[in-house]
């Protein structure tokens, strides 16, 4: 008894078409659900409470050393600097210091932080 040599193939074509059907309807469902998302009506975000010592070990260290005592910039402990000029230093930038490392919602509780290090 011979085999017909294309049944596996027509089988393939089969399950292909039956994949891409199933698959084009979940995807209208999950467009829906990405529309109602962008509406805002989707998962609440719930905003994280900015931590000043927590953003400066993720993001400071690596030029003002391990605890901040000077690297490859200068030291952040005893800067003599006023909460207005350290603030103006992180949203402007000084030197080396590109302006914007830190979000400008959270530069005065940053300023006020690094203001106080002793």
């Amino acid at each position: 008894m011979k085999r017909n040599p294309l049944v596996p193939y027509y089988l393939i074509m089969a399950l292909g078409l039956v994949l891409v059907f199933f698959l084009g309807i979940k995807g209208l469902g999950d467009a829906k659900e990405i529309a109602k998302e962008k509406e805002g009506g989707g998962k609440e975000e719930v905003a994280a409470e900015f931590e000043p010592e927590e953003y400066a070990n993720k993001a400071c260290i690596s030029c003002h050393g391990e605890n901040l005592e000077g690297g490859s910039a200068p030291t952040l402990h005893g800067t003599g600097l006023s909460k207005e000029e350290v603030a103006d230093i992180l949203a402007n930038g000084r030197g080396a210091m590109p302006p914007g490392l830190v979000p400008a919602e959270n530069i005065e509780e940053m300023a006020e932080w690094v203001a106080n290090l002793k």
